[in-house]
């Protein structure tokens, strides 16, 4: 059975609210820069986002103890690092759509986790 879609447009990167000019110099990154692979970006965009979005439970345990699932499915502050890396080697008009995404939206929701309240009376 057929793909439904054209092939070439596969491998093309997918971020909501990104545009299509954006998108295809991302993919151009994505092919020319020794740092990228094909889908990099998009994967660092889904782990950061992931990561923001975890209960500040969760964040307050990574933060204190890390996360063994980092070695194997990747770590969300090396993404958001990729990203910057990214976004200084793109246009300008194209990195303030990406950092529109990034920072306008994923940064903002991401709140750095309080210490949990340890209710001994002191």
């Amino acid at each position: 059975m057929r793909a439904c879609f054209p092939l070439h447009l596969a491998s093309r990167p997918i971020i909501d609210g990104v545009s299509a000019r954006s998108l295809s110099e991302i993919a151009h990154l994505e092919r020319t820069r020794n740092y990228l692979q094909p889908g990099d970006v998009t994967a660092a965009v889904r782990l950061w986002r992931d990561h923001v979005h975890r209960s500040e439970r969760q964040l307050w345990h990574d933060y204190e103890w890390a996360n063994v699932h980092w070695y194997c499915c990747g770590n969300p502050w090396e993404a958001r690092a990729l990203l910057d890396a990214v976004m200084h080697a793109m246009s300008p008009r194209g990195a303030r759509e990406l950092r529109r995404i990034i920072i306008n939206r994923l940064d903002a929701d991401y709140r750095l986790p309080m210490p949990p309240h340890d209710g001994g009376g002191g």
